[in-house]
């Protein structure tokens, strides 16, 4: 049985892993760690101050997210989902996406409209800037919506699954989107937002399913040749 003290280090243990899985989650989702990077415990560990056993808690986190994948004898690495693994994860969406915003629209309240007309704003401003870094904040921020929509809705498991979900889509969003934006754009989810002030839930549901379509159609998910060395550099 354990002590008092070893629960409460075991705890401290997890909060930590728990905040290195999610800095290395950003990263991911940001692209500052590009897919197929190698994820060395040992290097977390020293980069964070914390034992290996901590950085393999914080990794294992992340795998069952589907943002790592392990290699026996290997070790960890950033995910490079498949085109077929991309489809499989809007798939998802769909099914579970609509059950959310049954249950978000029998729980919203005035604040929480307020707090998603915020959130659009936030959108809106990234959507009229560019480069890089505001792809990359635009892709989060946009997947941030459909959290919040988990959120209200107040089911703690359909709100992991969206973590992972949206996480993953944004991964996936930045591999394979074509338009160089997140395509999860504001004016989609201002109509969503719309439709659920009005009360009106079958045309919520039509444009989420809608809009979840129209982020899929804009990837690019043909299998790619890898070109030669020197075709690559154009020599």
């Amino acid at each position: 049985m354990k002590t008092p003290k070893q629960t409460d280090i075991d705890a401290s243990h997890e909060d930590r892993a728990k905040a290195i899985r999610d800095t290395l989650r950003d990263a991911i989702v940001d692209r500052r760690l590009s897919p197929g990077a190698k994820l060395s415990e040992a290097e977390v560990g020293s980069l964070y101050s914390v034992s290996r056993t901590i950085a393999r808690s914080a990794l294992q986190m992340l795998a069952f997210e589907g943002l790592v994948t392990s290699e026996r004898n290997k070790g960890a690495f950033v995910s490079n989902p498949s085109p077929e693994e991309a489809r499989q994860i809007f798939t998802s969406r769909r099914l579970i996406e609509t059950g959310i915003l049954q249950s978000a629209a029998e729980n919203m309240s005035a604040e929480d409209f307020a707090a998603f007309r915020e959130q659009l704003k936030k959108e809106a401003l990234l959507k009229e800037d560019h480069g890089a870094k505001a792809r990359r904040e635009e892709i989060k921020v946009s997947g941030d919506f459909h959290l919040m929509l988990a959120e209200v809705a107040g089911n703690a498991i359909l709100k992991k699954f969206m973590e992972e979900l949206i996480g993953r889509s944004s991964l996936v969003i930045a591999l394979y989107g074509k338009t160089g934006t997140s395509s999860c754009g504001s004016d989609d989810h201002f109509g969503i937002l719309e439709a659920l002030e009005a009360g009106n839930l079958d045309q919520a549901t039509k444009m989420m399913l809608h809009h979840i379509n129209h982020i899929e159609a804009d990837l690019d998910l043909r299998p790619q040749s890898s070109l030669s060395l020197k075709d690559a550099l154009q020599l």
